[in-house]
Formats: C-alpha cells, sequence, structure tokens
C-alpha cells in the first residue's frame, strides 16, 4: 500500500491473532447457510434457509420481484428476526415445493408460521403462510411483504384490481413518492418486457404499495394491514393469520433468455466525463474522547473535508464539546460541521456558541440546524441560527435537517425562499439487516440525490451516512435487549463486506454530481474507522483487534491519496454482485476501486481499454494484518 499506516499490534501475549475469515468477512463467527437456487418454468430465484424468503425472482435478466417474504413488526417498527427449523424440499428441473418452520421473537413477540413456497413448470409461483402468536404483543405489521425493483420499474404502468371489483391505472414513480403510489390491492398487474405481464394476486389481507427509496430502500413495497387503520394493534395468543400471495405469468415468457446471467460480470467505465468527488468527512467518536497521537497521524492520512460534531445546547458539556471537536479538527486540518436542535429554550444559548467559536478561531464550514418537533427545521429556526451565527463564521453554510428519513423531507419540502442546504442521514437498513438487504440498497442514498433536484435546485448534504440508523429515542426507538449491541452498532463495521458495501455506496453517490457532502461514520470506535486502542467494549459481539483499523479505512486512504479527486462513473453487468469507482487524474492515469459483495470468488472484467496496470487485494488473506 502506498498511504503510511503506523503498524498495527499484530501479536498478542506471544501469540498471532488469527480472526475466522467468518468475522473478516462479515462480523460474525459463523457463516450463513448457502442460498438455494430455484426454477419455476421460466422464472429463477433464490430461496433463503436462514430466514424463510424467496430473492431475486427473474425472468432472463429482468427482475421481476425483489422478494417475497413475512414479517411480524412491533409498534416500534423492529422487525422480530426470524428462525428457520423443519426445511422440506423438493427441487425439480424447473419446479419445487419447499415447506418450512418459522419462530419470530423480540421483546414480548414470540409467533411462529408454516410457510409454504411452490413453483411450477408453467411459471406460477406462490408463497403462503399459516401463522399463529405464541404471546400477546403490540404489531404495526404482521403479513407478507413484496418488493418491487426500482430500475425495472420505475416510471412503467401498472394495473390494480380493488377488493370492490374495480380496476384502476397507474404509473410505478420515477422519483420518490413522498405517499403509497396505490391502495386497497388485490391483484397487481406490471409488464416485465413486451408482450409478457406478472399478475400477483392477494388473500388473506388487504394491501397496499409504498415506496421504501423514503428510507433508502431501493424497492416498491406492497404490504398488508392499509397505513390509514389505527396502530399498533394488539395480537393476543392463539390469534391466527393466513395469507397467500400467487404469481402469475402472461404472455410468452420462455422466450425470454438471459444475456448476462450466469456471466462473469463485467466493469464499464464511462470516460466521456468526469464528475468531482464530493467532500468527504467523518463524525466526532461518541461517548467523547481525546483522540491518540496514533489515531491523529491515521486520521490526518484520510485528509478529511470536515469533522461533525453534535452539540446539545441543553447538555452542560456543550462547550466542552464544541471545544474538543475544534481542537480535533484542526489537529486533522478540516474543516467543523455543527449539528444543533433548536427550539425556543434554546435559541437564546446561541450567542455563547458563537463567542466560543470566535474564541477558538474555529473554522466553520457548515450548521446544521435540527428541530425536535419540525422535520426537517423549518425555516423560521434556519433564519434564527443565521441571525445569531452568520457573523462568528462569515463562510459558513446552513442546512435544514432531519435526524430521521428522506420521508419527512419529501413529505416537508422547502419552499422557493428557503435558503438552507437539505440534509439527510442515509442508512440500508431501516427494514431488514441481512447481507443481501444491504446489496440490494447500495443505491439508496443515491436515489435520495437525484430525487432533490424534483424540488430544490440546491445539492443534498449526507449527514450522517452509516451502516445502522442514528438512535433516536422516542416512540420509534428500537427494542434493545442488555445481551444486544446497541442499536447504532452493526458487527460489519469492521469487515471487508462493510468496506465493499461503503466503496459500492459512494461509488453510485457520487455518479449523480449533486451531493453537497457526505459525512461517513465516527472517526474512532465500534462506529467508526478504526478499534480504539483499549479495544471493543462487547468483544464477544464485536470480535475488533484494540488498535486495528477496520477494512473501510483503506477505502478512504485509496480516495485521499489519489491526486485528482474527480471520478469516471463505472457500470456492472451485475449490480450488487460487484461494484466498482473509477478516479481519474489530469493525465488519464485511473484507479479502479472493486469490491465483491458474495462470498464467492468472481473473476470480473474490467473494461478499461489497453494500457499496463497493477492490482492489490484487500481480502481475508491480509485484512487482519
Amino acid at each position: 500500500m502506498s498511504h503510511a499506516v503506523i503498524p498495527l499490534p499484530v501479536w498478542r501475549h506471544g501469540f498471532i491473532i488469527m480472526i475466522p475469515v467468518s468475522i473478516l468477512r462479515h462480523g460474525r463467527p459463523t457463516p450463513l447457510s448457502p442460498l438455494l437456487p430455484l426454477r419455476a418454468g421460466p422464472l429463477r430465484m433464490f430461496f433463503d434457509p436462514n430466514q424463510g424468503r424467496l430473492l431475486e425472482i427473474r425472468l432472463g435478466d429482468h427482475e421481476v420481484l425483489r422478494r417475497i417474504f413475512m414479517a411480524v413488526r412491533d409498534e416500534r417498527w423492529d422487525t422480530a428476526p426470524s428462525s428457520v427449523s423443519n426445511l422440506v424440499t423438493e427441487v425439480g428441473q424447473d419446479s419445487f415445493r419447499l415447506t418450512f418452520d418459522v419462530c419470530c421473537r423480540l421483546g414480548p413477540i414470540d409467533y411462529f408460521w408454516r410457510g409454504l413456497a411452490v413453483g411450477e413448470s408453467s411459471g406460477r409461483l406462490s408463497f403462503s403462510f399459516e401463522g399463529v402468536s405464541r404471546s400477546s404483543f403490540l404489531r404495526n405489521r404482521l403479513g407478507i411483504c413484496v418488493l418491487h425493483p426500482v430500475f425495472e420499474c420505475a416510471g412503467k404502468p401498472f394495473t390494480v384490481e380493488h377488493w370492490d371489483g374495480r380496476t384502476e391505472s397507474g404509473v410505478f414513480p420515477r422519483a420518490i413518492a413522498p405517499q403509497q403510489p396505490c391502495f386497497d390491492i388485490k391483484s397487481f398487474t406490471h409488464e416485465i418486457v413486451p408482450g409478457v405481464r406478472a399478475e400477483l394476486c392477494f388473500e388473506g389481507e388487504v394491501f397496499e404499495m409504498e415506496d421504501q427509496r423514503n428510507f433508502c430502500d431501493v424497492s416498491f413495497k406492497i404490504y398488508s394491514t392499509p397505513q390509514a387503520r389505527p396502530k399498533p394493534v394488539a395480537v393476543a395468543p392463539g390469534e391466527a393469520t393466513r395469507q397467500s400471495v400467487t404469481l402469475t405469468l402472461h404472455g410468452p415468457a420462455r422466450k425470454v433468455l438471459p444475456v448476462v446471467q450466469g456471466r462473469p460480470p463485467q466493469l464499464s467505465i464511462v470516460t466521456t466525463t468526469a464528475v468531482p468527488l464530493p467532500p468527504i468527512g467523518f463524525s466526532t467518536a461518541r461517548p467523547r474522547r481525546s483522540l491518540t497521537p496514533r489515531e491523529v497521524e491515521r486520521l490526518k492520512v484520510l485528509r478529511p473535508a470536515h469533522l461533525r460534531v453534535d452539540v446539545d445546547l441543553t447538555s452542560p458539556s456543550h462547550r466542552e464539546d464544541l471545544r474538543q471537536a475544534a481542537a480535533e479538527a484542526e489537529q486533522l486540518g478540516a474543516g467543523l460541521y455543527v449539528a444543533l436542535t433548536l427550539s425556543e429554550d434554546t435559541v437564546a444559548r446561541l450567542e455563547p456558541v458563537a463567542a466560543l467559536v470566535r474564541e477558538l478561531a474555529a473554522r466553520v464550514c457548515l450548521w446544521i440546524v435540527y428541530h425536535p418537533v419540525e422535520s426537517p427545521a423549518g425555516e423560521r429556526w434556519v433564519r434564527q441560527a443565521q441571525e445569531k451565527l452568520r457573523a462568528c463564521a462569515p463562510g459558513a453554510l446552513f442546512a435544514a435537517g432531519t435526524r430521521n428519513f428522506f420521508h419527512e423531507l419529501n413529505n416537508n419540502r422547502p419552499g422557493p425562499d428557503a435558503t438552507a442546504l437539505p440534509c439527510v442521514p442515509a442508512n440500508p437498513q431501516v427494514h431488514l439487516t441481512d447481507d443481501a438487504t444491504l446489496r440490494e440498497n447500495v443505491g439508496g442514498a443515491a436515489g435520495l440525490v437525484e430525487s432533490v433536484r424534483e424540488f430544490s435546485s440546491k445539492p443534498l448534504v449526507i449527514s450522517p451516512f452509516t451502516l445502522r440508523g442514528p438512535f433516536n429515542p422516542g416512540p420509534f426507538a428500537p427494542h434493545v435487549a442488555p445481551e444486544d449491541l446497541p442499536p447504532e452498532v452493526d458487527p460489519r463495521q469492521m469487515s471487508l463486506f462493510g468496506a465493499g458495501w461503503t466503496l459500492a455506496s459512494l461509488a453510485r453517490l457520487i455518479a449523480t454530481g449533486n451531493v453537497h457532502s457526505v459525512t461517513c461514520f465516527e472517526t474512532v470506535g465500534w462506529r467508526g474507522l478504526m478499534e480504539a486502542e483499549s479495544g471493543s467494549p462487547r468483544p464477544e459481539l464485536f470480535p475488533s483487534i484494540p488498535g486495528a483499523v477496520f477494512p473501510l479505512y483503506h477505502l478512504f486512504a485509496d480516495l485521499a491519496e489519489f491526486p485528482t479527486r474527480q471520478a469516471h462513473a463505472t457500470h456492472s453487468t451485475l449490480p450488487g454482485i460487484v461494484e466498482g469507482l473509477t478516479l481519474v487524474d489530469g493525465s488519464g492515469k485511473r484507479r479502479v476501486l472493486v469490491a465483491n459483495l458474495t462470498d464467492e470468488p468472481q473473476e470480473a472484467k474490467i473494461k478499461s481499454g489497453t494500457g499496463r496496470a497493477r492490482v492489490r487485494y484487500l481480502d481475508e488473506t491480509n485484512a487482519e494484518l
């Protein structure tokens, strides 16, 4: 590696540290069972034996459905994890029948259901469940969900049959829809390719559709329990539920054959235009602590554009928080992003903050304004912040932020007189947390940027950009058992998969060309770029090496050390499997960063033209070192 990294403590008590491959890859001690490939006539798909779901249902190269699954979600919208047992498979050359038992448990939830998935040689596919509650609990959702892919569906027409027999035509939205595209679904039909249609028929509940891109999921979801009904719903012990969905193909489906599926992935580099890399920074570590000299030297290698600090004006420590963040930003040669939550009670405290910024000569680049109720913060609060703070940092910009989801910004769009940049967080696992979901959602943040163009002339601030969402106390706070990791922590943070997902997501984000800046992760700790020298607080659940950098550190080093911060869009024939980002300098020299997001070796072809190349790898053979 050409970037300098201080040597890591690879010896402990006289022994070389040996981390299991599964931890290096995914942050978990044991690998999951492999997906089961299936065929139903012309349809190909996978069954996930770990979760009891059908995935990637394709006709040739065309993804018909992203997945079919059953979900139990509590009153906080937390999804109860599934445990599968008693899987019985009858798999033929172009048909199958699967039965399986699933237990969903989370807090008070103890729910059992028996699943049946049947694929016929005609292309007919069905998924059903019969479930019964073993406990009393509150739920916001209990039933089948079907995901449609955005790439294949956005802008395409569909037809809905309602439960009263009426039919209605609609269009999958291109930009992210703030409200549900359709309601009261009994059957749903859309065209896959000219002449071939897919029809979904639902039984057991009333269904409707939402645009999941509001939550960084790259899909349209048909789900049961309409949002207009009162929630949460009490579920009693012994309460039974049965639902089913059936997919039927209409038209000459067997003539649609794959071209790229089943072949090695190829990366194509668009050399006609180059887009600038947006400024990339990081958040201060939590809980607050001073960076060690070694951590400072490592972070300086990354050349962060900014350091973000969240300042709670009601906290007695808020002055010290700002003081320490300003000192760290100066050490790193970075600007400072200051996130403030304003209300009637806290606006008066801005003047002492401005005085402290002047005293510290802090290089504030951006003030991010939040409000405890208004999401995003309204123009009133932005203007009050500008009045109090503009003089202490004359060059700083202002952003109006939401701490939750793009959904809030999309439903409360800024007016034409808005003076602030729009600011939203982004993370890939609002609904589900498995690796397949993260692979599907690598384009989630990019979708937010593209949709902001519909209602704002200003570029989007992505802050923070994380693997798991920030923890916000309140009615939607996730259920966390004492033996679990904190809700903001994901063991994949220290894994190769975490680095690959970050590369793929940043590549999609950069290609939009409409990003003001991105704040990625924290500096140090289990939400950060490297482990603290004291080690993981929960090594049995987050098994990192004390003082070691995580694989994603090297991604940011690879970006920082390249002389010109411009990129070419890089397209994969198998997105979500292999993804890439191409950097280019003024002389035409290119650096191509490639991520394999699977557990299988991928022989990828990079269509870069002729020339000489130097290749280096970051994988399980050297990640520990």
